[in-house]
């Protein structure tokens, strides 16, 4: 085994050729732009741009898709700032203090914070993922199929529990989602299994078309019935370094914003808007004058879009240690290395380590880049948000049609895309979350292979679950957090069931 030092000389060996620092230079560029304009977002843009990545290598493909989603943390502050709209679901909460810090004239201290804020929360990120990369890949060594089943239903749980809206919603995408895995061919005993004499459907659902459906398609169609302004304050953004003073404020925030991030990010569910909401209410509550917080303090601006930018960046550390996506967008990327022939989980950084520790050096060179794109192109950034979105919906709508085609040359491909589409439109407006269908659909295939293994090995038994400690610890905790969970809506909400209908 590798000590770190020689993984961090190969990995950087690899993250620095050229073609690889291409794209990790177009991911965070695009991701950064995507951030900017408000209603698109990294999941729709990922799931839009991953047929395109199918002819790149393993390692360039997934440091861009990478650098769009830890890109896009950055960006998203940009039209809090300025627009108070946020470019991102995660900078939702930077919008109270950004917009009025900007209203005051002191848009370039916000922004500038913002933008170190969110580099000095990702590097230290990175350092976390480094040293915590090999004692996690050491510990899932451990575990069997028993384990891996036990673990994904685990992550199920906790998505379902963290969910934005109703439980009982996100539980039903997630069965959704597990319903949908099941069509195909049985990876088993190779017999078909809800085709309905399709042939068509004898492969299932591709990952692709679903995602770019459910989040792109309907990303529009929401937005089409939105009226979204576009007038950027006018204000001239100057000093955009933060002064002495500003830094004595920020500082605390930085360092507690990473912190509750990073561990926020690691947790299944959580993700980075849990965690800047975290941080923001953290901030208040520690604050000898919390009642300013809402006029422009910068405080509510440095700790919550660390936390984001913490979060994106711990969230690589389940996923490529224990091969399990802890949010939406991590399971897309899951989706992807598994089509480029890589299986996340404790063997990646065994068997592939040129590939595990390229990618881990290059989000360290793509915090370097985003610091030195997002000051200086501000003004760039403002132009951007000017562009008309008649012109900017039709152009996302083509790119959708493109690469659905292009994954098998087949129409077929394109009308599965459009009915998620409507599918998601659907969602989204009977507030049905996509996060659960699409994790399910992501961990279903292997849930059912690790049960199916479980089962074989123990004769159909399944105390096999129960009697091993690991398994059975990680299903114990699953069903406690279900039971906590209903015990608190029997003592204090109505049943969930009414928001169904």
């Amino acid at each position: 085994m590798m000590d770190l030092g020689q993984c961090l000389l190969l990995g950087f060996q690899s993250a620095l050729q050229p073609v690889n620092l291409f794209y990790c230079f177009l991911g965070v560029l695009l991701g950064t732009l995507i951030g900017v304009l408000p209603g698109i977002g990294p999941v729709a843009t990922i799931s839009i741009l991953l047929p395109i990545t199918f002819k790149l290598t393993p390692i360039a493909a997934i440091i861009m898709l990478a650098g769009i989603y830890y890109g896009a943390q950055y960006g998203g502050s940009t039209t809090s700032i300025l627009l108070n709209i946020p470019g991102e679901a995660t900078s939702v909460i930077t919008c109270l203090d950004g917009y009025q810090m900007a209203r005051q004239g002191r848009a370039g201290p916000a922004l500038g914070i913002a933008a170190m804020g969110s580099f000095i929360a990702g590097t230290l990120s990175l350092l976390g993922l480094t040293f915590l990369a090999t004692p996690f890949t050491d510990f899932a060594l451990k575990f069997g199929a028993p384990e891996y089943f036990s673990l994904m239903v685990f992550a199920l749980v906790i998505l379902t529990y963290l969910a934005h809206g109703s439980m009982l919603k996100a539980l039903i995408m997630a069965l959704f989602g597990l319903t949908l895995t099941a069509v195909g061919t049985d990876n088993i005993t190779g017999t078909l299994r809800f085709t309905f004499g399709s042939i068509h459907l004898s492969d299932g659902f591709d990952l692709v078309p679903l995602v770019m459906g459910l989040f792109g398609i309907s990303e529009v169609l929401i937005n089409i019935e939105q009226r979204i302004n576009q007038d950027v304050l006018k204000t001239k953004i100057r000093n955009l370094l933060p002064t002495g003073q500003d830094w004595m404020k920020a500082t605390g925030a930085i360092l507690r914003g990473t912190a509750i991030g990073f561990f926020l990010g690691v947790l299944p569910g959580a993700g980075p808007v849990i965690s800047s909401f975290v941080s923001y209410t953290v901030e208040k509550r520690i604050s000898k004058h919390p009642e300013k917080f809402g006029t422009g303090v910068i405080e509510g601006v440095a700790g919550p879009e660390s936390a984001n930018n913490a979060s994106a960046q711990g969230a690589f550390i389940p996923l490529l240690t224990l091969g399990i996506p802890p949010n939406i967008t991590m399971a897309i990327l899951f989706g992807a290395l598994m089509i480029h022939g890589l299986q996340p989980g404790p063997l990646l950084m065994k068997d592939h380590p040129d590939f595990f520790w390229g990618f881990v050096t290059s989000m360290y060179i793509g915090n370097f880049f985003l610091v030195f794109l997002n000051l200086p192109l501000i003004p760039l950034w403002v132009r951007m948000l000017r562009v008309p979105y008649p012109i900017l919906f039709p152009m996302i709508v083509l790119f959708c049609l493109v690469g659905a085609f292009s994954l098998n040359n087949s129409a077929y491909d394109i009308l599965v895309m459009l009915g998620f589409g409507v599918l998601g439109y659907l969602m989204k407006k009977l507030k049905y979350e996509g996060a659960p269908l699409v994790m399910a659909f992501v961990l279903g295939p292997l849930l059912e292979l690790n049960l199916r293994r479980s089962l074989i090995v123990s004769d159909g038994s399944f105390l096999i679950f129960f009697t091993r400690p690991i398994s059975a610890a990680i299903l114990l905790t699953a069903v406690l957090i279900l039971f906590l969970s209903l015990l608190s809506r029997i003592r204090g909400k109505k049943p969930e069931i009414e928001e169904v209908i």
